[in-house]
């Protein structure tokens, strides 16, 4: 009970402290806008809008939102984040994201504590809050990447026949932009905008490698450089390089085929010891206990730990073959 009550007391604390933030990040807008509320109201607007439910239908929540939120920015982790979001082609802030997260957090462990009355489940609550946005974002930036590999063979080979053909580097860039599909045909159109206005191609192609984590484009793009300043052939080495793409994703899918049983064993190793004890602490919380109250619970706990993740870093090592 007193550990619930401190968990709700912590949280009240913290939001109230945001809220005082904001308040005094935004008092001079507020007041403001309190002054031009007087002169450009309509008449009889004031007096309408007084009730609490004609209030709230007029409250501006994006924009609350928008303003609460910028408590987190100009911070270092934010500018991170920001910079996973842009590769996930989310179309959030950093700051806003991690607004998210807070009440995410804040509101599963309130919710899991007040249905449950478990304090290691609240606890649980508000580690995934904190963790699940993180993998979801990360989850969406593979998938881009993957799907962007899948499709850089097949835009080589436009580019390549492009070239043939008598396009410009850059015209052969603006092919792909229109005639493959996404995210490679946006990726392509932001390099484009870029050097419209002003960027140098060199620069804006180094932004694309660092918005789009890729070996394969990498390789393109160090290809495309080395021929801008040395000269060659570029439709040849396209071609080339479009081939050694190819088996590679090929060789990728074979061994992805044959390491399918390994990953899954790392999977269920990782998950069954947390299911287990969620299981436990749900059905017979009394015997579960004695692991968080005693300090051979605590010793087993940090040992089964570190044993658990040694054997996922070896599944891992194992499973994680280079091509």
């Amino acid at each position: 009970m007193w550990l619930s009550a401190i968990l709700i007391m912590v949280f009240l604390t913290v939001s109230l402290f945001i809220y005082g933030t904001f308040l005094a990040a935004t008092a001079g807008k507020l007041e403001m806008a309190e002054r031009m509320k007087t002169y450009t109201a309509r008449i009889g607007e004031l007096d309408r809008k007084t009730g609490l439910v004609e209030r709230l239908k007029d409250f501006n929540w994006k924009a609350s939102f928008q303003e609460a939120s910028k408590v987190f920015a100009a911070k270092s982790f934010t500018k991170k984040m920001e910079a996973e979001l842009l590769k996930a082609d989310l179309p959030l802030r950093g700051e806003e994201f991690i607004m998210i997260n807070f009440l995410i957090m804040t509101g599963l462990g309130l919710l899991l504590l007040f249905v449950t009355r478990n304090v290691i489940l609240a606890w649980f609550g508000v580690i995934s809050g904190f963790v699940v946005p993180r993998l979801f974002v990360k989850r969406i930036k593979l998938n881009r990447i993957q799907k962007f590999n899948m499709q850089i063979g097949d835009a080589l080979v436009v580019m390549s026949n492009s070239l043939r053909a008598g396009f410009s580097f850059l015209q052969t860039m603006e092919m792909v932009s229109r005639e493959m599909p996404p995210p490679i045909a946006d990726e392509f159109a932001r390099v484009l905008r870029e050097i419209n206005l002003g960027t140098p191609t060199e620069e804006a192609l180094l932004n694309l490698t660092n918005r789009i984590e890729s070996e394969d484009l990498d390789l393109v793009v160090t290809a495309v450089l080395i021929q801008r300043q040395v000269g060659g052939n570029l439709a040849e080495v396209l071609d080339n390089i479009s081939f050694t793409i190819r088996e590679r994703i090929r060789i990728k899918g074979e061994i992805k085929t044959l390491t399918a049983q390994g990953r899954i064993s790392g999977i269920i190793v990782a998950a069954l010891p947390i299911v287990i004890g969620l299981v436990l602490s749900v059905i017979n919380p009394e015997y579960i206990k004695a692991l968080f109250s005693s300090p051979a619970g605590w010793a087993m706990l940090i040992a089964g730990a570190i044993s658990q993740l040694i054997g996922v870093a070896l599944i891992k090592k194992t499973v994680d073959i280079k091509v």
